[in-house]
């Protein structure tokens, strides 16, 4: 039997949940009213109601996010909560917090958040163990990690393909709650790392002045499909929940073909829901929300990923400012502008910049705001007025389900059978005395001509047999209703007869893979507390919220490395590294400080609040 291998989208509500599977999607993920790590995105149970019916029409999948840590007097209405998305028919949920494992849940089946320390074989095996039917892996690991994981347990496995990164490993960033009130954790991320920040090193001297020194690129792993799918990923997912709908269509859009061409004739795997889509548009990932892109660590660390310009759109390049005339800016390529485009470009200060493109006269593009930029720097367009124009409408995308159409003559009249590409059959007679039509000319073609048009419906009509006797008559008014009852009817039938996969967790004593959980496993509640003692952990530290010590906390800890971004890793740049930097490297916004230690043996980069002591191990290999 083939794998199923999917694309899941985010939805940021029900609008843009339908679009995205109209798009393509396979399966989607949105917020519930409470408890989601996006409080910007929350959604009534009603709306989740419907974006259900209307995936499983498809035989999409809706997964509800409930993935921030929970405080014991939150756990009996996060209950409740389950409880009811397990009866609208919400297919599984993405948790975080241990708490919800140790529940007296109905049969739903959950899957674990990136946010739950998804980063070695022994924790995902765990999961695997204790319940969970898929782990959403962290980014950070490699393709040889993956495959290691995936040949230790049989665990479905998610990962991210497209969209913004955590700089932190996910669900271990503290910054937000550090610098304020508010909890990344608990759904209020004030992205700290998107912030500029001044570099100094441990003489005081500024090495850097306002950069966004924590910000990265945007993930595209859209031509790594095939090595993610060797390596036993099945779930692709988008990053965006906050996202815009053009860059919910165009990622979800393009990601689609690009999956679909390696399903195509595959013997191991096939697409993960029914229908078909038709795109009215040339989906293309850099003309959507992106600060240009990376394979992160995909492929090992190779690259530099830092987008420290700015952590806004960076776009699509368009070509290189060859001179500024009159009003206006003369651009390579400036033949794809379009009208009420926006640029964005590195002024001669180094910052992130740009400006809206009031009109392009012969060549010539006039903005709202004549801007001073150097001949010879990098022109981008993060915003395309005209794609975002045909992105946002309706019937850019359409995705409809094959259906084989069977009209016949019974004994008391006549009866249309409607079959779907997933074998659903609707069936409608028609009871009528029977009438030689008074032309002579078959009435074979009109009859196919209006039961072919299936208009706004779910469903496209692919074949249609016909079993007459004679050259009956029937009125067209009558085809087209039957027709219409006929399709309504299936659409019911579909959705009723989807098949959602439940599994009803049962407490399990199996021993955790680590004894002592620091504040990093987010132990925010007597549940949470009572799951990992139950698998043998001695001693639990609480979550960071719970008892943060103001100045001197290790705030994150992440893959990503400044020296690397300076050129100054001893691991991996030493040939052209020339003097080391004199260590602590300080990081300073406002009143906000923070240091950095570098731990280079595992390849790590740790941030810490200003009045922590910190040791410095050598960094020679």
């Amino acid at each position: 039997m083939k794998k199923k291998v999917e694309i899941l989208a985010p939805a940021k509500n029900l609008a843009q949940g339908m679009l995205a599977i109209n798009s393509g999607a396979d399966a989607v993920y949105i917020g519930a009213p409470q408890y989601g790590a996006r409080s910007n995105a929350t959604n009534p149970i009603e709306d989740i109601e419907e974006l259900v019916r209307y995936a499983h029409l498809f035989k999409a999948q809706v997964f509800v996010v409930i993935n921030t840590i929970l405080y014991d007097h939150e756990l009996e209405d996060c209950k409740k909560l389950i409880y009811k998305l397990y009866e609208i028919g919400v297919d599984a949920l993405i948790v975080q917090d241990m708490a919800i494992m140790e529940m007296d849940l109905p049969p739903i089946v959950i899957h674990a958040s990136t946010q739950a320390n998804n980063r070695d074989p022994r924790h995902v095996k765990f999961l695997k163990d204790a319940g969970m039917q898929r782990v959403v892996l962290a980014r950070e690991l490699n393709l040889d990690q993956i495959k290691e994981i995936h040949e230790t347990t049989d665990v479905e496995l998610e990962f991210f393909v497209s969209g913004a990164l955590c700089v932190s490993f996910s669900g271990n960033c503290y910054m937000s709650i550090a610098g304020g009130e508010r909890s990344a954790n608990r759904g209020s991320c004030a992205q700290n790392c998107r912030l500029p920040y001044s570099l100094t090193d441990g003489t005081g001297k500024t090495l850097i002045s306002n950069s966004h020194l924590l910000s990265i690129k945007d993930l595209d792993l859209s031509d790594q499909l095939p090595n993610l799918i060797e390596a036993g990923v099945t779930s692709f997912k988008i990053e965006g929940r906050l996202k815009d709908i053009v860059y919910v269509k165009n990622n979800v859009s393009f990601l689609r073909r690009k999956l679909d061409m390696f399903l195509e004739n595959n013997e191991n795997y096939q697409k993960a829901s029914s229908g078909r889509t038709t795109f009215n548009f040339d989906a293309e990932m850099d003309r959507s929300f992106n600060r240009g892109y990376t394979d992160y660590f995909l492929n090992k660390r190779k690259e530099k990923i830092g987008s420290w310009e700015s952590p806004k759109s960076k776009g699509q390049y368009i070509g290189k400012l060859l001179e500024m005339k009159g009003k206006g800016y003369l651009i390579e390529n400036s033949e794809v502008l379009n009208n009420g485009d926006g640029l964005y470009f590195i002024n001669e200060n180094g910052e992130g910049d740009g400006l809206q493109i009031n009109v392009v006269l012969n060549s010539l593009v006039i903005p709202n705001t004549l801007k001073e930029i150097n001949v010879g720097t990098e022109i981008y367009r993060n915003s395309d007025a005209e794609f975002n124009k045909l992105v946002e409408r309706e019937d850019s995308t359409i995705r409809k389900i094959g259906v084989k159409l069977c009209f016949s003559e019974i004994e008391s009249g006549f009866k249309l059978v409607a079959i779907d590409e997933d074998g659903h059959e609707s069936s409608l007679s028609y009871n009528s005395e029977k009438e030689l039509a008074k032309s002579e000319e078959s009435i074979i073609p009109n009859v196919k001509k209006n039961l072919a048009k299936t208009g706004n419906t779910p469903f496209i009509v692919d074949e249609i047999e016909i079993d007459f006797t004679a050259n009956w008559f029937l009125p067209i008014s009558k085809i087209n209703e039957l027709r219409r009852e006929v399709l309504e009817n299936l659409i019911t039938i579909r959705v009723n007869e989807y098949h959602r996969e439940e599994f009803q967790i049962t407490k399990t004593d199996h021993p955790y893979p680590v004894k002592e959980l620091d504040f990093t496993y987010n132990v925010s509640n007597k549940l949470a507390r009572e799951f990992y003692k139950r698998h043998g952990v001695t001693e639990i530290e609480k979550a960071f919220e719970l008892q943060w010590d103001p100045g001197k906390s290790r705030v994150m800890v992440t893959k990503y490395c400044v020296k690397y971004e300076l050129g100054k890793c001893a691991r991996f740049q030493r040939d052209t590294m020339g003097e080391k930097v004199i260590e602590p490297l300080t990081l300073k916004n406002g009143d906000n400080e923070y240091k950095l230690k570098f731990n280079c043996k595992p390849c790590e980069m740790e941030i810490w609040e200003k009045d922590a002591e910190l040791e410095f191990e050598d960094d020679d290999f």
